[in-house]
């Protein structure tokens, strides 16, 4: 249903996912922030290894693997850094350190970046070779194993091809080592003169006695393409994560927020509406207690006109000279103006503003006054009238409470059929607290007006007012008691006033 406060509704959701999307989109920048803070470590990591590969090249461009291995090692002292794989044109790895990673029947992999559970693997193409004067790279650098500082293990590439004084006497040419700089070259090229010789280009390049096919294999197994390094995730997935708790903090916080701001709305707007009605309550009550001043000044006025007419009544009923149907009528006028008083005087007991006037008094006696005063009823019905009371003092308004005990047990005088029995019963349950009790063994009362003995003007009588039960339930409730009705253990009904204010002691 489409009410005033749906549209503020609609704004605090639309807020709501605008914030969340926000975080979303905070996050997302944070996490890529922090992808590329990983990355770019790596990348660095990479540049100053670049640098010392670069250091360690010898001629023709070569490194060998046990100082390259020793140069990575030193890198991965640190935390940071996990593993460090130089990778040849296929992909295989041709010098490695730290944990291993294999790239086998992969091909070479493409710059690109690896994320697994711990690590980050920031894979990228190099060439450490020198460029040509043309802008082209020269042959890149070659892996190769064994050490430098012994001539012996120093690797050999294939032998060159026999001259032709070598291939008419049959003798084949010896074996020159990538790294025999020290032995000339061979003599028809030393001999010829610089005008004719071939053209040498500066930095690293193939080895005039190795075939561009034998070369071509070389580098492809064991030139140096690629490097990969793996570097340590945890900062990143730290970063991740306690931006991840903050987002949802600041997300949960704003869920709080627009679900308070929407009970607070929904709250100020009952409350306004509370408002409005307390004040059309007040003023309707305003004006039903001007309406019952009214109402009961008219029924005290009334009462002036109706002895009036009662005492002429009753001057005719005693007149001789009057027949006897004028005397028998003025008896009935009579009767009709005491029932008529009667109802008049309860509605101005009703009605009129009551205050409490607080005494201590004492229960017991409150009863056997009221007893006293209907004494003659319970003799005409020939009732049987029980006491059980217990002495305590009330803290109570004395002409009140005896009003309560009046209407409560005339009530149940005119309920009990001659020869009924009438039961009065007091006791304190509390150490503060009493109550008291007025049991018959009339008819009882219905379920279906047990709600409604209690309201003004409501009776099951025809000859009742139903205002003596209204004007017991306003006196109880000016008091800060309780009045119920309670079903008899057999037939009958109880009618209990608890929660009585019961006094120390009861007044001398």
């Amino acid at each position: 249903m489409f009410t005033r406060k749906t549209p503020i509704y609609w704004l605090l959701a639309a807020v709501w996912i605008v914030i969340l999307a926000w975080q979303g989109l905070e996050h997302r920048r944070v996490t890529r922030l922090a992808r590329d803070t990983t990355v770019r470590r790596a990348l660095d990591i990479g540049r100053t290894l670049e640098l010392v590969i670069r250091s360690q090249r010898r001629f023709f461009g070569v490194v060998f693997q046990p100082s390259l291995t020793a140069a990575l090692s030193e890198l991965l002292k640190s935390d940071e850094l996990k593993s460090i794989a130089l990778l040849n044109k296929s992909g295989e790895v041709v010098a490695a350190a730290g944990e291993p990673l294999d790239f086998t029947g992969k091909g070479l992999p493409q710059n690109s970046v690896i994320w697994d559970k711990n690590t980050a693997t920031v894979i990228n193409l190099v060439d450490l070779g020198n460029p040509q004067p043309d802008g082209q790279p020269s042959s890149p650098t070659i892996v190769l194993p064994g050490n430098p500082g012994r001539r012996d293990e120093r690797p050999r590439f294939p032998p060159p091809e026999p001259r032709p004084d070598q291939e008419e006497t049959n003798a084949p040419g010896p074996s020159r080592s990538l790294m025999d700089t020290n032995n000339p070259p061979p003599p028809d090229a030393a001999s010829q003169p610089p005008g004719n010789r071939p053209e040498r280009r500066p930095g690293f390049h193939r080895p005039p006695w190795v075939s561009e096919e034998e070369y071509k294999v070389l580098v492809q197994q064991k030139g140096f393409h690629a490097l990969a390094i793996a570097i340590s995730a945890q900062a990143y997935r730290t970063a991740w994560l306690q931006d991840l708790w903050l987002r949802s903090v600041i997300g949960l916080f704003a869920t709080l927020s627009m679900v308070g701001i929407g009970f607070s709305w929904r709250n100020l707007g009952k409350s306004s509406e509370l408002q409005m009605r307390l004040l059309r309550a007040s003023e309707m009550n305003t004006h039903l207690r001007e309406m019952n001043v009214a109402a009961a000044g008219l029924a005290h006025e009334t009462r002036n006109p109706l002895n009036i007419i009662r005492g002429v009544a009753q001057l005719i009923s005693k007149d001789s000279e009057a027949g006897e149907p004028v005397r028998k009528k003025s008896l009935e006028i009579m009767d009709e103006v005491d029932y008529v008083t009667v109802r008049l005087n309860e509605f101005i007991n009703y009605s009129r503003p009551r205050e409490v006037r607080r005494s201590p008094v004492d229960l017991s006696s409150a009863v056997n006054d009221v007893v006293r005063s209907l004494n003659s009823d319970l003799e005409d019905k020939k009732i049987k009238l029980d006491l059980k009371l217990e002495t305590f003092s009330a803290n109570a308004d004395q002409q009140m409470l005896r009003q309560i005990l009046f209407n409560l047990l005339i009530n149940a005088i005119q309920a009990v059929a001659p020869g009924g029995q009438i039961q009065i019963v007091s006791k304190k349950n509390r150490a503060t607290e009493g109550y008291f009790e007025i049991r018959d063994n009339g008819p009882g009362v219905s379920i279906d007006h047990r709600q409604d003995i209690f309201r003004p003007y409501f009776t099951t009588r025809k000859d009742g007012t139903g205002l003596g039960l209204a004007v017991v339930k306003q006196i109880v409730s000016l008091h800060g008691w309780e009045v119920e009705y309670l079903p008899n253990d057999g037939p009958g009904s109880v009618f209990r006033v608890n929660r009585i204010e019961a006094l120390s002691a009861s007044p001398a």
